[in-house]
């Protein structure tokens, strides 16, 4: 079939048949559309929208584009869990080795940073040597012995998902329900997993800025995977200010050692952290109940256990064996760090999560063509969570700049990025819904 007819079609509002779609990702996955043909038709399926069947005919075509995983010989259940993209999200990290010390297996295929969210794969390689793309056999020799692996897509995983991922970033087609929907549930379903448990944002720093466009793509994307043999839920997740209190690569790492350590408790990130290894725990059987399954999490925690295992799945995947103990001598730091002040007193009532992210994107923390790269070292830390009562010229966050200049730009921005007023605000949910 010739591509730019499928595109031509799909932009004038035509459904596209199961064989037009998959003969466009075989000529994608094989290398022979163009760029400009990529965006094209991602940019139609943005306007035009896709039905169920459109979507499930494109999720299965990418998923079948490479290698398809199984894992026969581990006797735990095989699950996973994927967020739909945020600032200063970095739960994945902490649960993937939460859940594997309460007995899953979690082979996680991981993405980069996508428009103003950050990316699990760009803060993992904050970490020296770190290997985010193993080959098959070491990938499934983590999963056995470590419990769980993160990982990014090799070029035998879903390759069509990788280079369509890539051109979206910056065609301003990220936000698109059938095309975050199928590259999502593509690597999953190319993971073999038996259950998954989907994290999708709501607010202004997530692609769904709305509620009923987080329960869309909510709804879709469990139908999608539920109907391709995968028990799938999904939570709905708070998105007005940044989860974790750093947003960066090696920023976000730190706070990643600090949780598994316990020193992350009573945040907005540990109820988000527990409600997924509690909903995963459950869908998989181990846990009966929610509550029962968030017990385990919070003893996998406290005894230490998870946070062995995130240390050998790293050193597995090539990183240093005591990170955990000692980051400082792994994880870089940028050259400046500068504290930003209150503009004045009162209660930090709002922000603005997405140009939070844009800002790291500003220090260089992330990218606006896919070969840029990335200044691991910068970004935001101690950010206060909205709530907080706060004196005029006192530290909301820190800055962790290349530069003096960029520090100060940086500094001004983030400032900017907030609202004080002089009474407490009524703050959102941090969990407003189940699919």
């Amino acid at each position: 079939m010739i591509p730019q007819e499928i595109i031509r079609r799909k932009r004038d509002g035509g459904e596209l048949a199961a064989a037009e779609i998959r003969s466009f990702i075989d000529a994608l996955a094989a290398g022979r559309l163009s760029e400009g043909q990529i965006g094209a038709f991602a940019m139609a399926v943005w306007f035009k929208g896709m039905s169920r069947q459109e979507i499930v005919a494109l999720t299965l075509a990418m998923a079948d584009s490479g290698d398809r995983l199984q894992w026969a010989d581990i006797d735990r259940p095989i699950a996973d869990k994927h967020s739909t993209g945020g600032v200063g999200d970095n739960v994945s990290l902490m649960l993937a080795p939460i859940a594997a010390a309460c007995g899953l297996a979690v082979p996680m295929i991981s993405g980069r940073g996508l428009g103003h969210t950050g990316g699990t794969l760009d803060k993992l390689e904050s970490i020296p040597g770190y290997m985010i793309t193993p080959d098959a056999d070491l990938f499934h020799r983590v999963v056995k012995q470590a419990g769980c692996a993160i990982i990014g897509q090799t070029g035998a995983l879903a390759p069509a998902d990788g280079r369509l991922y890539a051109v979206r970033d910056v065609t301003a087609t990220v936000d698109s329900i059938p095309l975050i929907t199928a590259s999502i549930l593509s690597k999953k379903l190319a993971a073999g997993l038996q259950t998954l448990v989907l994290d999708v944002k709501v607010g202004n720093g997530a692609f769904m800025a709305e509620r009923d466009q987080a329960e869309m793509l909510a709804r879709s994307l469990v139908e999608v995977a539920n109907g391709a043999g995968v028990k799938t839920s999904a939570l709905i997740t708070d998105m007005n200010e940044p989860l974790a209190d750093s947003a960066g690569n090696a920023v976000e790492m730190r706070n990643c050692l600090d949780f598994l350590a316990g020193r992350k408790g009573n945040t907005r990130l540990e109820t988000v952290v527990l409600a997924f290894a509690a909903e995963m725990l459950e869908k998989s059987g181990i846990a009966a109940l929610p509550e029962e399954g968030e017990a385990m999490a919070r003893r996998a925690l406290s005894s230490g256990k998870a946070a062995e295992i995130f240390a050998r799945m790293v050193s597995m995947l090539g990183g240093p064996a005591d990170l955990i103990e000692n980051p400082d001598k792994y994880l870089a730091r940028a050259p400046v760090e500068k504290p930003v002040a209150a503009a004045r007193s009162g209660w930090l009532a709002a922000c603005d999560a997405r140009g939070i992210g844009v800002s790291v994107i500003d220090l260089g923390g992330g990218r606006r063509h896919p070969a840029d790269r990335i200044d691991h070292r910068v970004g935001f830390s101690e950010l206060l969570p909205l709530g907080t009562r706060v004196n005029a010229g006192e530290p909301i966050a820190l800055v962790h700049a290349a530069d003096e200049a960029a520090a100060e730009r940086a500094a001004a921005a983030l400032a900017a990025h907030y609202r004080i007023t002089e009474d407490a605000p009524a703050l959102n949910p941090i969990i407003s819904g189940l699919v």
